[in-house]
């Protein structure tokens, strides 16, 4: 594992092959960066689905709305439309650009609808160059995020078993 320079703006996702760590970046993007802990803090993105995951492109997850749903008869049809049960977010693009693990804010068409849903960057995706908001990077575990299970939505979605804030790990 990576080391943690600063546990309160990191994020441990674990999945079913391993954690993957990401330092998040709040000086780029304080709100969303804020959101993502609050949302992990409240065990929201435990057992959340990816549910677009685009080889060559990213990995899409944290529909919390919709997105855990335990049953066999897991509602993929809806996941990917839900967000939390805050208030969206404005955009906070940089200049930072959409490279390989990098975390960015999904939306719909509006630029402000942000809300809990994020996606990693398989490759360097410079085309979303600030069009979608970069809020943090991988800094250790991309190769398990390489492993996510493809698929929009995938037949047998890869879920985040766990992700919480690394000040808060024992």
């Amino acid at each position: 594992m990576a080391e943690i320079k600063d546990p309160e703006n990191t994020v441990i996702i674990t999945l079913k092959d391993g954690d993957v760590v990401i330092a998040l970046l709040p000086e780029v993007a304080p709100k969303h960066a804020e959101r993502m802990k609050e949302l992990a803090r409240a065990g929201k993105y435990d057992n959340v689905a990816f549910h677009r995951v685009i080889d060559g492109f990213m990995a899409q997850t944290g529909d919390v709305e919709h997105g855990n749903m335990e049953s066999p008869a897991y509602n993929a049809r809806r996941s990917g439309t839900g967000g939390s049960d805050l208030p969206d977010l404005p955009a906070e693009f940089s200049k930072l650009p959409h490279d390989r693990g990098t975390l960015g804010a999904a939306r719909s068409m509006n630029p402000n609808s942000a809300n809990s849903q994020f996606f990693i960057n398989f490759k360097d995706n410079h085309f979303l160059n600030g069009q979608y908001t970069v809020y943090g990077r991988v800094i250790s575990g991309m190769e398990h995020v390489d492993k996510i299970m493809r698929g929009e939505p995938p037949a047998s979605p890869d879920r985040m078993i766990k992700v919480q804030v690394a000040a808060d790990v024992q």
